[in-house]
């Protein structure tokens, strides 16, 4: 049985994985190591895990220009995210997803992000349609 959550319309095309979840904030430039394709900040609660071809769910965006550009450089060598859903984006990560041509969107209407997904949930993500599908 799949269950669904509205979202805000998002950036990118339609796509599914497993998540990796945190109640945490996300900085492309402070929280990652984007040769290895994990968490490198050692407070931050996704320590040492791989985010590759994930479907990252935190909290918010931080960060500035650097974050943004950087999530096109990972999708370039194939070391990033399948998506990322936050509660809330700044829009600059949102211009350097729609740039990277990563998908993501926020704003959900069921509540706090990080409580409505699990770590290892198989999603559907259809920015398009503002719809985020547990299989």
């Amino acid at each position: 049985m799949s269950k669904q959550f509205k979202c805000h319309q998002g950036i990118g095309t339609k796509t599914q994985g497993l998540a990796l979840v945190a109640n945490d904030g996300f900085s492309a430039r402070y929280d990652l190591d984007r040769i290895q394709g994990v968490f490198s900040r050692p407070a931050h609660k996704l320590y040492e895990q791989s985010y590759i071809d994930k479907i990252l769910v935190l909290n918010t965006a931080k960060g500035g220009v650097a974050s943004a550009w950087m999530l096109h450089e990972m999708c370039s060598r194939g070391i990033a995210p399948k998506a990322i859903l936050f509660n809330s984006a700044n829009t600059i990560l949102a211009q350097g997803a729609a740039l990277a041509g990563m998908t993501m969107c926020d704003r959900f209407e069921d509540g706090d992000v990080t409580e409505l997904f699990h770590t290892g949930d198989q999603l559907i993500v259809d920015p398009v349609k503002g719809l985020v599908t547990i299989t």
